[in-house]
């Protein structure tokens, strides 16, 4: 009986801590920021602003530094994804390093002022959301 109590307690144990590392990870263990404020505050925004700002290129220096401000903000948020023990996959790292990428290839163009190359790396950007949305956002 002993021996069945122990073994049914780990694998218990087992399935509890399995569904820990899977599961989608709502804060860093050290930072007051969830996951949920980052993409409310921080990624929606920048994300939607620059999809918004390249609808037609930038009418003047101002607007284009504002999508430059916007592509960087993207590019930081990659990296504090990644922080902290926030990461709790592949696919979340995954995701995190094409939003990286993207949003470096975005902020490229828009620094060259190429409204069509920045609406097309842009791609990258929402494809790398789409990718961790579909595993993580319930």
């Amino acid at each position: 009986m002993k021996k069945v109590l122990c073994a049914v307690m780990v694998v218990g144990l087992m399935s509890a801590l399995s569904l820990g590392v899977s599961a989608q990870i709502k804060k860093g263990k050290t930072r007051v920021l969830t996951t949920k404020q980052m993409m409310a505050g921080l990624v929606k925004p920048n994300c939607a602003g620059i999809g918004e700002g390249l609808k037609t290129p930038p009418a003047n220096d101002q607007a284009w530094a504002d999508l430059a401000t916007k592509a960087a903000l993207l590019n930081e948020s990659s990296f504090t994804m990644m922080d902290d023990g926030r990461c709790p996959d592949a696919d979340w790292a995954n995701a995190a390093k094409a939003l990286r990428e993207g949003s470096a290839a975005v902020l490229a163009k828009i620094e060259a002022k190429d409204a069509a190359g920045a609406q097309e790396a842009f791609k990258a950007v929402t494809g790398s959301c789409a990718a961790c949305h579909k595993v993580h956002k319930k």
